[in-house]
Order: structure tokens, then C-alpha cells, then sequence
């Protein structure tokens, strides 16, 4: 599959990027992986979910440029995923508004022990939007697991989209704790594979939506 070939190319180039320190290869690729996950989810059945779904990649992928950016654009980079983030959150409420209170309880504890881990540390002027941003990915994981309890849902949509939301997260939480706390070996290749299969999780979301795993009962529809 062409949309493939690309994410792989511009993955391996970006890492090779990375490792050899290219800054101008690593800007020119860092968006492709994302953009081809776009385009893959575009091949599919027009629906409210994708639609949101596509909206959230297409914010990533500014993300990716402006925190690739040789200027400092960390801020509105973080602004770009937090958006990202929403339209994911919307396409999640799209499917079901269930309470969910096991998954809440688990998004709560991670993005609230992450904001209390960073806030430690002393963000500064960083302490509010850091705030506002765990408090959205924890409700973007949130509203990702609940759709696990919704049987009419594809299983495959539901699984997809709960791993790639929390891969998300985890990426996340790496690039706050590696800029905030302290930095660790590997963390750029952490950060991006995390990152790339989250986001690949939430577009099989997408793509798999009507098709639900093999043995499985459950039967897709549109709405919990």
C-alpha cells in the first residue's frame, strides 16, 4: 500500500535524522508518517468520526512542523496537539457519552500523576497550559476507553482506538518528562515510535470501523 510505503519512508528518514543530526531532513520528514495515516483514513467511508479523526491529524501534523521548527515554537506546537487531542475527544463522544467511571479513574490517575510529576519541577509560565493540556489528554483516554464498553461499536474500531490513545498519551508524557524532569537515553526514539503507533491505532480506528475482529459478536454501527 502506497500510504505505507510513505509513513515507513519518512519514519526511517526522520530516525536517520535524528541519529546523524540533519535538522532540515528531520523537519522535511517528521510530518510524512502522520500525513500518510491521513490519507489512508481519506480512502475510506465519509462519517462524522472520520471526519474529526482527520481533523486531529492534520492538527498533528502542524504539531510536528512547529516543534521542528529551528525557532522556538514549543507553545504553539502544544497548542497544535492540544487541538488534536479535542477533535479526537469529539470523534470519541460522537460514538458513545457512556459515564465509563473504571476508565475514567484510570485517565484520571495517569494525567493527573504526570501534571503533579511535571509541576514539581516548577513549569513557570508553562504551569497553566501544562494544566489545561493533561487535563485534555487524560479526557481524550477517557472517552477512548469507554467505547470499549460499547458492543455496538466494531471491536476492532474500539481496541484500535483505546492503544492508540494510550501510546499517545505515553508519548506524551515521555516529551514532558524528558524536557521538564530530566532527559533519558533514547528518548527521541522513544517519543516518536510511541507517537507514530498511537496515532496509526486511531487511524485503524477509522479504517476497521465496520469491520469487527474475527469471533467477535459485536456488530458496527454508528452510534452507542
Amino acid at each position: 500500500m502506497r500510504w505505507a510505503l510513505l509513513a515507513l519512508i519518512g519514519g526511517i528518514a526522520y530516525l536517520s535524522a535524528v541519529t546523524l543530526d540533519l535538522p532540515l531532513l528531520r523537519m522535511l520528514c517528521k510530518p510524512l508518517p502522520v500525513l500518510a495515516l491521513l490519507l489512508w483514513i481519506l480512502s475510506t467511508p465519509a462519517d462524522a468520526y472520520r471526519r474529526w479523526v482527520a481533523i486531529g491529524m492534520a492538527l498533528s501534523i502542524l504539531g510536528d512542523i512547529l516543534l521542528e521548527w529551528p525557532i522556538n515554537a514549543f507553545v504553539p506546537g502544544l497548542a497544535a496537539f492540544l487541538l488534536a487531542h479535542l477533535a479526537y475527544l469529539v470523534a470519541y463522544l460522537g460514538d458513545t457519552r457512556r459515564l465509563a467511571p473504571a476508565g475514567l479513574l484510570f485517565a484520571a490517575l495517569l494525567g493527573g500523576g504526570l501534571f503533579a510529576l511535571l509541576s514539581s519541577r516548577g513549569l513557570g509560565p508553562l504551569l497553566l497550559p501544562i494544566a489545561l493540556y493533561s487535563l485534555t489528554i487524560s479526557c481524550m483516554l477517557w472517552r477512548a476507553t469507554a467505547r470499549l464498553g460499547v458492543p455496538s461499536i466494531g471491536s476492532a474500531s474500539r481496541i484500535f482506538a483505546a492503544f492508540g490513545a494510550l501510546l499517545f498519551v505515553s508519548s506524551d508524557a515521555m516529551i514532558g518528562i524528558s524536557r521538564f524532569v530530566a532527559a533519558f537515553d533514547g528518548s527521541s526514539y522513544a517519543i516518536m515510535l510511541t507517537y507514530w503507533l498511537g496515532q496509526l491505532g486511531i487511524a485503524a480506528s477509522v479504517t476497521s470501523r465496520h469491520l469487527p475482529l474475527p469471533y467477535s459478536s459485536g456488530q458496527p454501527t454508528t452510534r452507542a
